[in-house]
């Protein structure tokens, strides 16, 4: 207490502490129930008891130490490692824009890096709709249907795709470096590998990983408070979903339809629908985008069916407003309630490897909802394939 604001700022997405058990993200002002801050973090869920925020004050730059609440997601699934929110009380007669987090009370200012507190100024939304997509890894080369993707999400009325970025492949560089002039995407650094033990599974196998699915859980909390003051709505999903009305144009109308039937619910649940990628049909065999490594959706248009007794797992658009902790499939903390979107008002079209690859092809149903979007995304798709890679 009493000295003054020093230090390094950290510009890394994921800065390790002197610890080596807590990774920082980012800070985030909250202040929807009292004035916090919380920072979105990664922590060893037994090793980790006791940290501190040091807050910079304004407008004298003196320090001030709270004591933070480590709260682990439940969400960990067996891993060491998981989400965590470091929430810290503000000190009165202090306006932070830095915190440092430090395992002690007391140390050296100058030994910390300090990290800038977001979302500390409320603004107007600047969009409606942003897409998250978490951990782009594997050196991921599904070009076709990426751009697929992209461009109905454009078509549906989003605005923004936010993208963690593990690696990708040079075609995929291209394709991102496209989007990103164009303004569409914005893509986060996500190195988790070089500080962590990665799994690409979600469920903890007992093989010395630290954590699932690339960290998949704190990208998705990280992207919510990133996006909470500047976009209506935030959407959960992969690259290879989309949400797709069934009983309106676009995800506008859709939502505003949502909203008024269910005024008090922020967060909305998508069912998941397997188009598996080994079923195809002649159709929208498009010659040129042969030469495109990926899926072409346009050709999976038959989906399985569902099984009463597996669950199936939805997708989400919420209100992040709403949104305290989220998980990958429902949210774990909300102001509000949730509510299940019938599969006839739209569903989660997802093209991978079937799930139930059994099936014969008359078991499945046949579903060509998406062929409504056809001639609109066979020229948008051309135009990008054209401009990067073909």
């Amino acid at each position: 207490e009493g000295s003054r604001c020093r230090g390094k700022t950290a510009n890394s997405t994921i800065t390790l502490l002197k610890d080596n058990r807590t990774f920082i993200i980012s800070p985030y002002f909250d202040d929807r129930e009292g004035k916090v801050t919380r920072v979105i973090g990664i922590v060893h869920h037994e090793d980790v008891k006791e940290l501190y925020c040091w807050f910079c004050c304004q407008p004298h730059g003196e320090i001030k130490v709270a004591s933070a609440e480590i709260d682990v997601h439940s969400d960990r699934f067996g891993f060491p490692y998981g989400a965590a929110d470091i929430v810290c009380l503000e000190p009165k007669n202090c306006d932070p824009t830095h915190v440092s987090i430090h395992q002690s009370p007391r140390g050296n200012i100058d030994q910390l890096l300090r990290f800038e507190i977001k979302n500390r100024k409320a603004e107007p939304f600047s969009v409606d709709f942003t897409v998250c997509i978490s951990a782009m890894f594997g050196n991921y080369n599904n070009v076709l249907q990426f751009i697929q993707s992209m461009e109905m999400y454009k078509i549906l009325g989003v605005q923004k795709v936010v993208i963690y970025k593990n690696n990708c492949s040079q075609m995929m560089e291209k394709v991102l470096r496209f989007y990103l002039e164009e303004g569409t995407v914005e893509i986060i650094p996500w190195p988790i590998n070089s500080h962590l033990k990665v799994s690409s599974k979600w469920r903890f196998m007992q093989d010395e990983t630290h954590i699932g699915y690339y960290g998949q859980i704190t990208a998705l909390n990280d992207c919510i408070y990133r996006n909470m003051q500047r976009s209506k709505f935030v959407v959960l999903n992969d690259a290879d979903e989309i949400i797709l009305p069934l009983k309106h144009p676009d995800w506008k109308t859709m939502m505003s339809s949502l909203q008024e039937q269910n005024p008090e619910t922020g967060i909305f649940l998508f069912e998941n629908h397997i188009f598996p990628e080994t079923i195809s049909t002649p159709v929208f065999n498009i010659p040129s985008w042969n030469a495109v490594p990926g899926i072409n959706i346009l050709q999976h248009v038959h989906r399985e069916p569902d099984r009463k007794e597996v669950f199936n797992p939805k997708k989400m658009i919420v209100d992040p407003r709403k949104v305290i902790q989220t998980s990958v499939h429902s949210v774990l903390r909300a102001y509000g309630s949730s509510v299940n979107v019938p599969m006839d008002v739209a569903l989660v079209y997802h093209c991978r490897v079937p799930l139930q690859s059994k099936l014969p092809r008359e078991s499945l149903i046949r579903d060509t909802t998406l062929w409504r979007y056809n001639s609109s995304l066979i020229m948008s798709v051309n135009k990008v394939l054209h401009e990067t890679v073909l």
